[in-house]
């Protein structure tokens, strides 16, 4: 396993959790930014909920400007901080899922951390009226074209995800992934998982995606609450799911830095460790002020 690579087209950067700074013919786009510093506890409904147990790499000043923010849900913590949601106010566009563009649109000037009757008992955190015309809502399977003058255009599709057992759509709310194609890519698309479990219509999207480089959302995410539940991939699924895939990189991410996480990269290292052909292809990325990157995506 590699710890970092040379990189041309494609610069990944891991500001913490999910959050992942991509870089691509001139594009900036952010996933599911989470700025807090650690030591706070989030409610996640349902009587669920994480503590914050490490900081962002990098503050959103030292990010910078980023074009696009790509949101799998805008409903839980780790995916959505309170300075998350600061870095929305000032990106001009927004992709995420067709409840969550609702819940952003309608919630500009709402302070973070006031309950609602969200899917999955999240919060409703406000927003700046700054973004409210460039949230998109996707739903699995949909796409939209990000356009701007003088860069390649990237088509971003929803990928399905289920965040949770069967049946827990409705406690844990909706979540989509996303797949990043552009014209000059020769070895398949970017493919961003989303927090889910290996499912049936996952497996489907995988057989169908001929993918380059898959940003995995692993963690084993489970609640004292809930017992044995869990709410995104383990270490098994993540290999299972990169089985089917046969991506020529895989850069795990969303596995540490949350209370709620059960599994971490050693938990990673073994399970790939057991398939040496899939081993050979993961790339951790290192801490963001050391530039992290992974392979190309020629």
């Amino acid at each position: 396993m590699q710890e970092d690579t040379p990189v041309r087209d494609v610069q990944l950067t891991h500001i913490g959790g999910p959050s992942t700074l991509i870089e691509v013919h001139g594009w900036r786009i952010l996933t599911d930014p989470t700025f807090d510093a650690p030591g706070r506890r989030y409610s996640f409904g349902w009587g669920t909920g994480s503590r914050k147990q490490t900081g962002p790499t990098r503050t959103p000043d030292q990010v910078g400007p980023v074009d696009v923010v790509l949101l799998t849900h805008d409903h839980h913590a780790d995916n959505l901080d309170t300075l998350g949601r600061r870095v929305l106010e000032r990106t001009a566009t927004v992709v995420t899922t067709r409840a969550g563009a609702r819940r952003l649109r309608r919630s500009a000037g709402r302070a973070a951390g006031t309950p609602d009757s969200t899917p999955g008992g999240g919060v409703d955190g406000g927003i700046g009226s700054g973004v409210s015309s460039g949230v998109i809502g996707l739903a699995p399977g949909r796409s939209t074209v990000l356009h701007a003058p003088g860069r390649t255009p990237i088509t971003v599709t929803a990928t399905p995800c289920r965040h949770g057992p069967r049946f827990s759509r409705p406690l844990a709310g909706a979540v989509i992934g996303f797949s990043l194609a552009w014209e000059s890519q020769r070895r398949g698309v970017l493919w961003i998982t989303g927090d889910t479990v290996l499912h049936p219509a996952l497996e489907r999207t995988a057989r169908r995606l001929h993918v380059d480089t898959v940003v995995l959302h692993a963690g084993a995410v489970r609640f004292g609450l809930t017992g044995p539940l869990r709410y995104s991939m383990d270490a098994d699924e993540a290999v299972q799911l990169c089985e089917l895939l046969q991506p020529r990189s895989i850069v795990p991410v969303h596995y540490e830095g949350w209370s709620h996480f059960t599994q971490g990269r050693d938990n990673l290292r073994r399970a790939f460790g057991r398939t040496p052909h899939l081993a050979a292809r993961v790339r951790w990325l290192l801490p963001a002020h050391h530039g992290s990157s992974a392979p190309s995506q020629r």
